[in-house]
Formats: structure tokens, sequence, C-alpha cells
């Protein structure tokens, strides 16, 4: 029952946030609840001082919830795929180069790159953080989250070529960053000693093509199934069941669950909803999940700025946190550019679009997820706060200056 009611205060905390938005502010949604997330934290702190208890209560319905689980094996599949539902196919196909190879080779720079830049800083700051473990920040760190870039894009006034590499890339790219940070993990668990390259390739190459292929049998069966009926509410459930579904058999054959329901995703709003839906059952669908989105958004956000409460910090590695905030941008725009150009079509790329997609590639819940799912023994403790701090700064700075970035550069 007290998760219910934990809950229940948060739906009602996003409900009284949002109304004061549309009436007063009118900023993107994910900014708005992180930040009242934080602010909620902050001063559940400063109350903890004349009310040490009543914190402390917080702090355990806080800690009940296993942030990792609820987003990486229950809210993600959803978030995914009512993300992929709204793109364009056609767009996508036209942008499919630039797509895939900023999605994987420019996660894999960004990965190395973070990795290397954190092992050095840390060092610098005398914490004494093996590289493997680094490179596994980088991992978790590297891709742009689509929750946070999806909630935020929805209101920025982007070019639509533009707009939809950012989101196919945030999309697919969070995918690719899980399953490299999983890869990563086995090699630092193993040991960097025991490192076998075949078995590495394979693991990478299983859930990724294995993701990919899930994704386009979850997609085509529930396109069959769909066409075959015209009855809304069944066809919603079909929905449903290919997400529940789909993500939990993923999980069960070691594939990518995130990269099915994208794929998915794709396939149903550009296939199932187009030529085997009704108008009033394509209608209902879209509202569906569109709303279950906007609500598990809400949690989300809000979520992660409560999560503050919970999370030890250090002065140390509040300042590195900072640093790598900095240095993110940077890299960002490296593992764009190197990749752009070394894959010939940079050229292709309209004038600005690296600068906007490097602006606009915010972190997120999933970053702070895998960070929380690492085990004590691979530095959790300083992985943690420095991930919050970037994912905080990537948000808020980032998502509140996009417009005016956007404008600027026009």
């Amino acid at each position: 029952m007290h998760i219910f009611i934990f809950f229940s205060i948060l739906i009602t905390l996003a409900a009284v946030f949002a109304y004061i938005n549309v009436r007063f502010f009118k900023l993107p949604l994910g900014i708005l609840f992180i930040t009242m997330g934080a602010i909620i934290s902050l001063a559940l702190m400063t109350a903890g001082h004349l009310f040490p208890s009543f914190t402390q209560l917080i702090k355990q319905k806080l800690s009940s919830i296993d942030f990792s689980e609820f987003l990486l094996g229950i809210v993600l599949s959803f978030l995914l795929f009512a993300g992929s539902l709204r793109l364009n196919l056609i767009q996508i196909k036209a942008s499919a180069k630039s797509i895939t190879v900023f999605a994987t080779v420019g996660v894999l720079i960004s990965t190395f790159l973070i990795g290397t830049l954190a092992f050095y800083l840390l060092h610098l700051f005398k914490l004494d953080v093996p590289y493997i473990n680094c490179l596994l920040f980088g991992a978790l760190i590297s891709p742009t989250d689509p929750v946070a870039v999806l909630s935020i894009f929805k209101e920025a006034k982007i070019p639509d070529s533009i707009k939809i590499k950012i989101e196919g890339e945030s999309l697919f790219n969070d995918g690719i960053g899980i399953v490299a940070f999983v890869t990563i993990m086995q090699v630092a668990g193993n040991g960097i000693e025991n490192l076998n390259f075949s078995s590495v390739l394979f693991l990478f190459l299983r859930e990724a093509v294995g993701g990919i292929i899930a994704g386009f049998i979850i997609g085509y069966i529930g396109y069959r199934l769909v066409r075959s009926i015209d009855h809304f509410q069944t066809e919603i459930l079909i929905t449903l069941a290919m997400v529940m579904g789909g993500y939990s058999l993923c999980h069960f054959l070691h594939v990518s669950g995130p990269l099915a329901m994208v794929v998915a995703g794709l396939i149903t709003g550009n296939k199932s909803l187009e030529e085997a839906m009704s108008d009033t059952t394509r209608d209902y669908t879209e509202k569906f999940w569109e709303i279950t989105d906007e609500i598990l958004n809400a949690i989300l956000f809000i979520l992660i700025g409560l999560q503050l409460v919970i999370i030890s910090f250090q002065f140390n590695l509040l300042i590195i946190g900072l640093i790598m905030a900095i240095l993110l941008i940077l890299v960002r725009y490296i593992s764009l550019w190197l990749p752009a150009f070394s894959f010939f079509f940079k050229k292709d790329l309209k004038d600005k679009t690296l600068e906007i997609m490097t602006w606009g590639g915010l972190r997120g819940g999933i970053s702070i997820a895998l960070a929380l799912s690492l085990p004590q023994s691979m530095y959790k403790e300083f992985f943690v706060p420095v991930t919050f701090v970037i994912v905080l700064f990537s948000i808020i700075v980032q998502g509140f200056t996009m417009k005016w970035f956007v404008k600027k550069l026009s």
C-alpha cells in the first residue's frame, strides 16, 4: 500500500506542477519536472535539520524503489515505443546513414574519449580508479537520453531535418550505449587480463543485432494481428502486449530490449497505424500512447530530481561532475564531427547541424539508472554523484537554453 501512496503523491505533484507550468511558465515538461523535483529534494534536505525523522522517512521510501530496475526494466520499454511511434520512417530512411553512424561509431568514440578523460581527471583528484571502470562510466554517460530529448524537443523550434537526426539518434544510441555498458561491465567483472575479443564481439552483436531482429518480428506480428480485426480496444491491448511481452521476451533471450522497442515502435507507427487501423482506432491508439508517455515522463523526471535526497555528494565529486559536464559537450561535438567526416557525409549536413546536435545531446534517467546498477566494487560511490551532476547540468542548463541556442545560431 505504501508504494501506491508514494506514486499517488508523485502523480499529484506532477499534476500540480503541470498546471502551474501551463498557467504561468510554459516550460518544456521535462525541464519543469526535474527542476521541481530537485527543488523539493533541496527543501527536504534543509527541513532535515528541523525534522530529521520526516526526512529519514522520505529517504526510506525513495530507497525502497529500485530506480535502475524501475527505469531499465519497466518504464524504458514504454517510453521508447511511444517515442519511436511518432517518427516518420521516410525521414528516418533519408537520414539513415547519419543516424546509424552517430548511434554506433559516435557512441563508441564518445565512450573511449570520456573514459580516458575521466581516468586522468579522477587521478588528478587523487582518486585511483582503473581505466576499465572509467570506460564503463564512458559507456553509461555517452548515449543521449531519448526521454529527455523527445520531451524537450517537442517545444523547441528546430528544423525537421535536424530534429529527426537528433531524435532518431537518441532512440537508437541509448540501446547501443546499454549494449556497450553491458559488454564493458562483463570485461571489468572478468578482469581485463582475461579479455577474449571474440566473446566480447559476440556479446555485443548478439545484444544489438538480436534486439533489432526481435523488434522487426514483434512489430510485424503486431501489424498482422491489428490488420485482421477492427476493434480499437483490442488493438490498443495488442500494442501494449507488444511492449510488455516483447520487452520481457528480449530480456529472456538476452538481446537488446531497447533496440527492439524502437524498431517495433517504428513499424507500428508507420505500418500498423497507417495501413492496418481504421481512423477511429488510429486516433485512440495515438492518444493512448501520448498520455502514457506524458504520465511516465512526469513520474520519471520527478523521481530523478528527488534522487538528490538519497545520493551522497562530496565536494570533490561535485567539481569533477561539473568539469565532466563541460568536457562532455566538447566530446559530443568530436564524436559527431569525426564520424561525419570519416564516413563522407559531413558535406550533406545542413549548416549548424552538428552544433545543434551537440547542444541538444541531453543526458537523462538512463545514465542515472546505469550508474545506480553498478556494483559497489566498480566504484559506484564515485560514478553515481558525478553522473547525477552531469544529468542535472545537461537537462537544466542545456535544456533551458535550447531555444535560445537555436535562435542564436539562426
